[in-house]
């Protein structure tokens, strides 16, 4: 199945799932510069090695891959993580709060508000507190078109990340994807998230009152 996602005037993006647990894995590809963001080396690096193949395909110069970015430290987003690391020397980021865990030295911890430039196109980190300590989402705004927000596993369709059952940690990652997704970014905005399908922030944003009731 093809790989490719969107073809965007300035990038184009591209998606694979591994992984017996449908882990996403995302590929931002710039089409002038050939810079490349990987987010979530979920698992399979061979699958991965496609994907970035793939990618290299969208532009008409050498690709090179800037960046793996990690939205959160779960073991089931980090499983390629070294060993891409060790096959392409990329440089390596983070939420600041979850970069120790990870199984690679973080080169770059993210705050919230965070932009990263790339040779043709910048990606702002989103810190979502509650799903893990240091969860980010990473946004890329399209200069023509809708947001695309890589929301990791603190948003899905249908409701927010698991917080175990713990009121407090609900609490604080319902306010904020409420605060800092919802509230910043219009309905139109895409959501990519840790597994599964995508979804945008109009489908479902009426349904944010019953996710408060519900508690998960």
């Amino acid at each position: 199945m093809d790989s490719l996602l969107y073809d965007l005037p300035a990038i184009t993006i591209r998606s694979i799932s591994v992984s017996q647990m449908d882990n996403n894995v995302y590929l931002l590809t710039a089409k002038d510069s050939g810079a490349q963001l990987l987010i979530d080396a979920a698992d399979d690096l061979p699958a991965i090695q496609q994907l970035l193949a793939d990618g290299a395909r969208d532009t008409a110069v050498e690709t090179r891959l800037a960046l793996i970015a990690t939205t959160h430290q779960h073991w089931d987003h980090v499983r390629a993580l070294k060993e891409l690391v060790d096959a392409t020397g990329a440089r390596t980021a983070a939420g600041t709060d979850d970069a120790d865990a990870l199984p690679v030295p973080v080169d770059v911890r993210l705050s919230h508000g965070d932009v990263g430039n790339f040779d043709g196109f910048d990606v702002t980190a989103v810190h979502l507190r509650g799903h893990t300590p240091g969860s980010i989402a990473l946004v890329y705004q399209d200069p023509e078109g809708p947001a695309h927000i890589f929301s990791g596993d603190s948003l899905f369709p249908g409701g927010v990340g698991n917080t175990q059952k713990d009121p407090e940690r609900f609490a604080q990652l319902l306010s904020d994807v409420t605060e800092r997704l919802f509230d910043a970014y219009p309905d139109t905005a895409v959501v990519h998230p840790g597994h599964g399908k995508p979804t945008t922030l109009g489908a479902e944003r009426p349904h944010l009152e019953e996710w408060r009731a519900r508690g998960w």
